[in-house]
């Protein structure tokens, strides 16, 4: 047999091999948004960003106003996905060791003392960090090291996070006395920026009879940490399409200073960086993933533009005076897509 026919029997195969794999997962997917659909209602968007940017291998902002079910949500994705979540609230007295954890001197049984590291709640495989804003830079920073490096430094020892680790943010948009902005390079390291909106009223009518009678809706396991990396790993071997590449190429460039036209140009203080594509990348093929689909589209980048861009640029203060807003710049990049 040539080389040649081995090798197109080869691609054929692993082809072969990401089709059945892609719909076997997309099948674990489907249950996976119906179990999480029990508990949570009216937020089927915020549901599919959060289980894509977990699928892309990232971390999520949710940005909300209080009550829309945000740290239901992250409790529901940990048991539904078979992962440890855990929850911390942040407060502006919340010091790095109490996420991270402490080295405490010990009584040796035979005789002596020694050192041990006891883990902190940041040591969980779903991490939700609730009104992380309110954390102050010092214990923002400790948190930042674990989400891009995925290990802590305590005393000069690494400790590694456990596999998978996502962290799942919230903010409280309306509420800003008594709190730290999150930095521009921490901002950058959430991979989208999810708006937690009002459910519709039909969710809302549904919500008041089935969380307010004499039991609560459980949810069950439907993936587990090994399914979940290995559908991980397939979302970077999908298949991504040229015409796809090239719309997020030109989406993020577009939203850079100097790469636009000169009335765009003039309302943008900053733009995202090559991490933005990169996300971008990631997500579109993890949306495709989760809506049954072996390739992702243009539509992806469209639906993805604003979690993924809004938080990694800014507007000058004359764009701000004029009600300009990041979100109708992104739509003005989406429209040029078209």
């Amino acid at each position: 047999m040539s080389a040649i026919n081995q090798t197109s029997q080869t691609d054929t195969r692993t082809t072969d091999d990401i089709v059945a794999s892609a719909d076997a997962t997309a099948a674990r997917l489907k249950a996976v948004r119906d179990a999480i659909g029990t508990v949570i209602f009216g937020q089927e968007d915020v549901v599919e960003k959060s289980l894509v940017t977990v699928l892309a291998g990232g971390h999520a902002l949710l940005v909300g106003v209080p009550g829309l079910a945000k740290t239901k949500l992250v409790d529901t994705m940990g048991v539904v996905l078979g992962l440890d979540a855990r929850r911390i609230q942040f407060t502006p007295d919340l010091m790095p060791s109490d996420i991270l954890g402490a080295e405490v001197l010990e009584e040796a049984p035979g005789g002596g003392r020694s050192f041990r590291f006891i883990r902190g709640p940041i040591f969980s495989q779903l991490l939700m960090a609730d009104e992380i804003n309110r954390a102050s830079p010092r214990t923002q920073s400790a948190l930042l090291q674990a989400m891009q490096e995925h290990h802590v430094t305590v005393a000069g020892v690494r400790h590694d996070m456990p596999r998978p680790f996502h962290v799942l943010a919230t903010q409280n948009p309306l509420e800003q006395e008594g709190t730290y902005p999150l930095p521009e390079a921490q901002l950058d390291r959430f991979l989208m920026q999810v708006d937690v909106g009002y459910p519709d009223i039909e969710s809302e009518r549904r919500m008041l009879f089935e969380t307010t009678g004499d039991s609560d809706a459980a949810v069950q396991r439907v993936m587990d940490a090994d399914e979940l990396m290995a559908a991980q790993r397939l979302v970077r071997r999908m298949p991504v399409g040229e015409s796809v590449v090239e719309a997020i190429l030109s989406l993020v460039r577009a939203a850079r200073p100097g790469e636009g036209d000169a009335e765009v140009d003039a309302r943008i203080a900053w733009g995202p960086g090559p991490r933005a594509s990169q996300a971008l990348m990631l997500t579109v093929r993890a949306r495709a993933l989760v809506q049954g689909r072996l390739a992702p589209s243009i539509d992806d980048v469209v639906a993805l533009a604003r979690p993924v861009l809004q938080h990694r640029m800014a507007i000058t203060f004359a764009a701000r005076a004029d009600g300009v807003d990041v979100g109708s710049v992104i739509d003005r990049f989406i429209e040029q897509l078209g």
